[in-house]
């Protein structure tokens, strides 16, 4: 059974002045539950962290494990912003995903908390 693994993400500790860091990848796939395709899409993530930062590399295992799991596409958006926000603690956090056309629709998803 494919799952999404949430507990992949890491972090390490950040001392730094306050900044804006932002991630990005256009290599995110999920399935839609509904027609059983792949919803291709780009994430992008902006934070600004308290005392951590994501690890790049489990960060992208953790996005690898969506790739043949069946969630709609804003389950998939808030999925991501709960279990980042969840490891980070983060004084800012946004998340987007934006979907490739499908249809002839175009779908983004956004979701954001804290002072930018």
């Amino acid at each position: 059974m494919n799952k999404i693994k949430s507990d992949l993400p890491q972090t390490f500790t950040y001392k730094g002045e306050r900044q804006l860091i932002q991630y990005t990848t256009k290599e995110f796939s999920a399935v839609c539950p509904f027609s059983g395709l792949p919803d291709i899409a780009t994430v992008v993530i902006e934070y600004i962290p308290d005392k951590l930062c994501l690890e790049l590399k489990s960060l992208k295992y953790y996005f690898v494990s969506f790739r043949n799991v069946g969630i709609y596409q804003e389950d998939v958006t808030n999925h991501i912003f709960k279990d980042i926000h969840r490891v980070l603690k983060p004084r800012y956090l946004s998340v987007k995903t934006v979907y490739n056309t499908r249809g002839g629709i175009d779908a983004i998803c956004f979701i954001e908390k804290g002072k930018r």
